[in-house]
């Protein structure tokens, strides 16, 4: 790997930001002053310092965001601002992507990560890895309903989802309900709601496997996994 690169993906900023270090002569290789941005390291055996700061090499982030609405799941978008564009560069330069999709007007967990082999283990279908939303219902929500998400819900392309769970926390004109599906399909629950009639107004996505959305994130903010969620994540 390049010093440059390496440095860029450790947080000293863009390729062009670790130029100036080098012309500074602020980085070490192994004790020895480094000025080649293009010079070959290797970040497992090599000791890699800026000024007396020994950096660690790290391969992947993984991030929990409590999304904010009007943001789009994605890496990059030429209309509309993304979920990595909320990221710092420091962030941007690990090449990170969701994990799934949160429709552009909801909220919650979302999972940011450039680790494919944890992402992909936790879409494939095969794992029915739950998924639970909060969600604002205008309309009152009957036993009836629970027992047709229970049976599965027929949406307007004729598909038939997997059971899912919804469990009622208020009861109202507009109603208050839990919402866990182990499928992501497009708009899955609007239209699972759509198709007993009645709209969602509401949606916030509050956990993924057996990781919940950390409550005091504010919309748009972020922190690192812990190494206790991130084992959720591996074992959910």
């Amino acid at each position: 790997m390049r010093i440059d690169k390496f440095l860029a993906n450790t947080g000293y900023g863009s390729r062009k930001d670790v130029k100036v270090l080098l012309k500074k002569k602020q980085v070490f290789v192994n004790g020895s002053i480094v000025k080649n941005s293009a010079l070959h390291i290797n970040p497992y055996e090599d000791m890699i310092k800026v000024n007396d700061t020994l950096i660690k090499y790290r391969k992947y982030i993984y991030m929990m965001m409590n999304k904010p609405p009007q943001v789009i799941s994605a890496t990059e978008d030429k209309r509309d601002k993304t979920v990595i564009d909320l990221l710092p560069p420091a962030l941007q330069n690990f090449q990170p992507f969701p994990v799934g999709r949160l429709d552009k007007d909801t909220e919650g967990l979302l999972l940011i990560t450039n680790d494919g082999k944890l992402a992909h283990h936790l879409l494939s279908p095969k794992k029915n890895i739950d998924k639970t939303y909060y969600a604002k219902i205008d309309g009152i929500i009957t036993e009836n309903d629970i027992t047709s998400f229970r049976n599965g819900i027929q949406l307007n392309d004729g598909y038939v989802t997997k059971p899912a769970g919804l469990s009622i926390l208020h009861r109202g004109e507009i109603s208050e309900v839990l919402v866990t599906i182990t499928e992501g399909k497009f708009h899955q629950v609007k239209r699972m709601f759509h198709a007993i009639d009645k709209q969602v107004i509401y949606l916030k996505r509050m956990q993924m496997g057996r990781l919940k959305l950390d409550q005091s994130l504010a919309l748009g903010e972020y922190r690192e996994l812990t190494e206790e969620e991130l084992q959720l994540l591996n074992n959910p």
